[in-house]
């Protein structure tokens, strides 16, 4: 029974065993910081992004810029060139996938880290620590709780409620995988709403799995995001750069690209996206949100090349189309998903059909919206709230969960207060930042 009660209890509680959650767990184990690392995806060490096992899946940033530690940068770059890669090239998702899951055995060995293999449906905060519960019936205890839960599943869309199993809600789960390898063997066509990242992964899915169909990608705007290509550098000082107003903004980079390019241009805001977007009004990051966050998007998470001329061939071949327009309605017509489409720009809507369609719009961007089991207590129960915007949590010094004690979130749930912190270079920065105030606040062994 003691024995029972010590493994119950550690320092950290971290619910999360995807990118963000397993580095803040290795690096608080290299400060000698005990953690339990809580997730019942089946995907711990990995998460969602590197868990792929198909080669057409590449990383969106080049391997140069991809290590795991903010203090040692090289580390991945290493491990890829002695792999035979070149550290300017963009690696496969599931070498990266192995790269994490070696950083997390190393912790786990280290006796830093234990691994739960269930999902936290509570949390309740007591006088002196966070109790957890699991859907397992287990209870762990903590001093301190980080929520990295990574990315939740989209919205539902309201234009197919009537669309039966043939609408996939959830482009990451198994049923879009079941629907990927039907769609294979029993042809037809396929409907991909949304356009960006999440649209491009799962066209390279279908086309390596061999599907013969044709596929229409369908979003407001049309438009998918840009290819990585080489652009001479031309950095800016912070100062140089107008800030307060997003059209100002706007302007400045579309000057700025016709002098430098527009990848030149939109890089040199890279190391200044936060107090940027935090130097903005909450009316005006409302209207980027609006107005400029599709074509932010496109242009600022780009593709690996390789990946874009992938895209471009399949729409060369006429197996990809991808338009502009929005869904009226849907409909499981037996045989077939019978969609109502009404393009951008045309009067009256057109019926299609298809094998299925699938949800790419990306993950959810309301955080009041989620059905994560655990994060609905915490807001429902008041312990914590959205932030202004509405799109992760509330925050103070940094990533504090504000109002609370010793509660931190990463990585998406801190989009309101941040922005840009869904890449590997801002999430491990924001990790060391977290393993810190966690030693300066409870201490360690």
């Amino acid at each position: 029974m003691e024995e029972e009660t010590a493994r119950s209890k550690r320092p950290v509680a971290i619910i999360g065993g995807g990118y963000s959650g397993t580095i803040l767990a290795a690096k608080l184990a290299r400060l000698g910081v005990e953690s339990f690392l809580i997730d019942g995806s089946g995907r711990m060490g990995r998460g969602t992004a590197y868990s792929t096992l198909e080669p057409a899946h590449l990383l969106n940033v080049a391997a140069h810029n991809m290590s795991a530690f903010a203090d040692d940068p090289d580390d991945f770059a290493l491990r890829f060139e002695a792999a035979g890669g070149d550290r300017s090239d963009y690696a496969e998702r599931r070498f990266y996938g192995k790269y994490m899951g070696d950083i997390l055995d190393r912790a786990v060995a280290s006796g830093h880290v234990e691994c739960i293999d269930a999902q936290a449906l509570s949390a309740e905060r007591g006088d002196t620590h966070w109790t957890i519960g699991l859907d397992d019936g287990r209870t762990l205890e903590s001093a301190a709780l980080v929520l990295a839960m990574g990315n939740q599943s989209p919205e539902p869309l309201a234009g197919l409620a009537d669309a039966g199993a043939r609408y996939i809600a959830n482009p990451w789960g198994e049923e879009a995988r079941k629907a990927i390898d039907e769609a294979v063997g029993a042809g037809g066509d396929i409907l991909l709403i949304g356009t960006g990242l999440t649209m491009v992964d799962t066209v390279l899915s279908l086309d390596s799995a061999g599907f013969g169909g044709t596929i229409l990608a369908l979003s407001r705007r049309g438009q998918m995001p840009r290819s990585h290509s080489k652009a001479e550098p031309a950095p800016v000082a912070l100062e140089d750069v107008p800030n307060g107003s997003v059209i100002g903004l706007w302007r400045w980079l579309r000057r700025r690209s016709a002098k430098h390019g527009w990848r030149a241009a939109v890089d040199s805001l890279r190391p200044h996206s936060h107090p940027l977007w935090q130097g903005l009004s909450l009316d005006q990051q409302r209207r980027f949100l609006r107005h400029a966050r599709p074509y932010w998007d496109v242009h600022r998470h780009r593709i690996a090349p390789r990946v874009a001329q992938r895209m471009v061939g399949l729409i060369a071949e006429g197996r990809l189309t991808v338009a502009a327009g929005r869904i009226v309605s849907a409909r499981d017509a037996g045989s077939a998903l019978e969609v109502d489409i009404r393009r951008r720009g045309a009067k009256s809507p057109e019926t299609k059909r298809f094998a299925c369609a699938i949800n790419c719009t990306g993950p959810l961007h309301a955080i009041g919206k989620t059905r994560d089991p655990l994060l609905r207590g915490l807001l429902d129960s008041g312990a914590i709230e959205p932030d202004a915007l509405g799109i992760g949590l509330g925050l103070e010094d940094g990533a504090r969960v504000a109002g609370a004690e010793n509660l931190w979130a990463m990585g998406g749930l801190t989009k309101g207060q941040y922005w840009e912190i869904i890449a590997v270079p801002d999430i491990r920065h924001q990790a060391a930042g977290i393993a810190a105030q966690i030693v300066e606040e409870i201490g360690h062994d």
